[in-house]
């Protein structure tokens, strides 16, 4: 191994998870070169005292420090600009929830990033993701498999879900097969500044910034109105599945009408309050809705950005709450394991995720011409268009895509 060192190139964040992964992989004898991303420095978006990329590139740098490894920092932020937030601006803008997390991962850290360290010959990236990754070989062609991590509750494979398979060959995850609780304890052991640092929140790489007031940069407030739609409102009757048809044999418009998004308008309910602007709230939310003397909450079950009006259902069981399908289109359909993709016309069983730590539910694919429909076998609750869906076949990610 000595002769020949294979040299990885460590996305040091400033935490505790990049940090143990940097001296687990020198530990293994390779040449390691730590990289501070420094993803945005738009001080008048944070709305925030805090500069939260400073320290960490100070706490990343003492980290290259301590453990003897080569460090410098990388600029990416125009690339971040363009490629995560405005992409996440014009999403909301249009009524759509994206997930910046899985698209930093695959705009950002494995692909400028990637193509950065290529500069410097790495072989390998790295980061602190809690996933694992193998490989399978079939006909002398090597396949990379994208696994979950060995700690459940810490498990990140649904953010890695739009990887393709040249990424993964250059991914390295060093502490995928840890539980969390052992990478602190290395850190401590290791004396890194990092070792009881907080896990960060808030956007990837933007550091501290609550949600709203960021949308509030470039989305500007707009009065409206909030609709409550009752349960009992005719948009539903048709939403079930129908009994005694095998998925496989539904046609497109009864798979239409379970895995696309009910169409609600104004006189579908009452008007029980005004609201700031509807591209701010997404489908399941309950806070920020400042509506009284409900009894049971209110949910946000819809939002039409046009109109400039939100749809709502009270309680957490109302119908447009809950769905049992979603539709991925075509082109938003990605494959992690391609020799696995549905040919047109083909089905499969799979478990499914559509939001991070959701434990995986039961799902039938069928693709057709215009997409994917995905039909779960239980109800999944606030569905939202512009979130991953990613199915799996044990603890491997088969593949994810963009929910219409």
């Amino acid at each position: 191994m000595h002769q020949d060192k294979k040299r990885v190139v460590v996305g040091l964040s400033g935490g505790v998870d990049s940090s143990v992964a940097a001296y687990l992989l020198k530990e293994k004898g390779y040449e390691v070169i730590g990289l501070f991303m420094k993803n945005w420095h738009d001080e008048s978006v944070t709305i925030s005292n805090e500069c939260p990329w400073v320290e960490d590139s100070t706490d990343a740098m003492l980290v290259a420090q301590n453990l003897g490894i080569p460090f410098q920092a990388i600029d990416l932020s125009e690339e971040y600009r363009i490629r995560i937030v405005d992409y996440m601006f014009s999403e909301y803008k249009a009524g759509r929830t994206p997930n910046p997390d899985i698209l930093c991962n695959r705009e950002i850290k494995f692909d400028i990033f990637l193509k950065a360290a290529m500069k410097l010959k790495a072989d390998f990236v790295a980061t602190g993701h809690y996933c694992q990754k193998d490989q399978v070989e079939s006909d002398g062609k090597i396949t990379y498999r994208l696994l979950a991590g060995a700690d459940a509750n810490k498990d990140q494979s649904y953010f890695l879900c739009q990887l393709n398979q040249e990424q993964l060959a250059k991914a390295l995850f060093p502490i995928g097969h840890l539980q969390k609780s052992e990478v602190r304890e290395i850190a401590r052991r290791l004396d890194l500044i990092t070792a009881d640092k907080k896990d960060s929140q808030g956007l990837c790489f933007i550091g501290k910034v609550r949600l709203p007031e960021f949308l509030q940069q470039q989305l500007q407030p707009i009065k409206g109105k909030i609709v409550a739609v009752p349960a009992s409102s005719p948009i539903y009757i048709n939403k079930g599945i129908p009994a005694g048809i095998s998925p496989e044999d539904f046609d497109q418009e009864v798979l239409r009408e379970i895995c696309l998004p009910a169409t609600y308008k104004e006189n579908d309910g009452e008007i029980v309050g005004t609201h700031n602007g509807a591209h701010y709230f997404t489908i399941g939310q309950r806070k920020g809705l400042n509506v009284g003397g409900t009894g049971k909450p209110l949910f946000v079950i819809a939002t039409d950005t046009r109109e400039n009006i939100i749809y709502t259902g009270l309680g957490e069981e109302h119908p447009g709450l809950l769905r049992l399908g979603l539709f991925v289109k075509s082109e938003d359909i990605h494959w992690v394991r391609p020799d696995k993709a549905l040919s047109i016309g083909e089905t499969a069983r799979y478990m499914a995720r559509i939001r991070y730590r959701q434990p995986l539910s039961r799902a039938t694919l069928i693709r057709k011409e215009e997409g994917l429909y995905v039909l779960f076998d239980k109800p999944q609750r606030g569905i939202a268009a512009g979130q991953f869906v990613a199915w799996y076949e044990g603890n491997e990610a088969i593949g994810s895509g963009t929910i219409s």
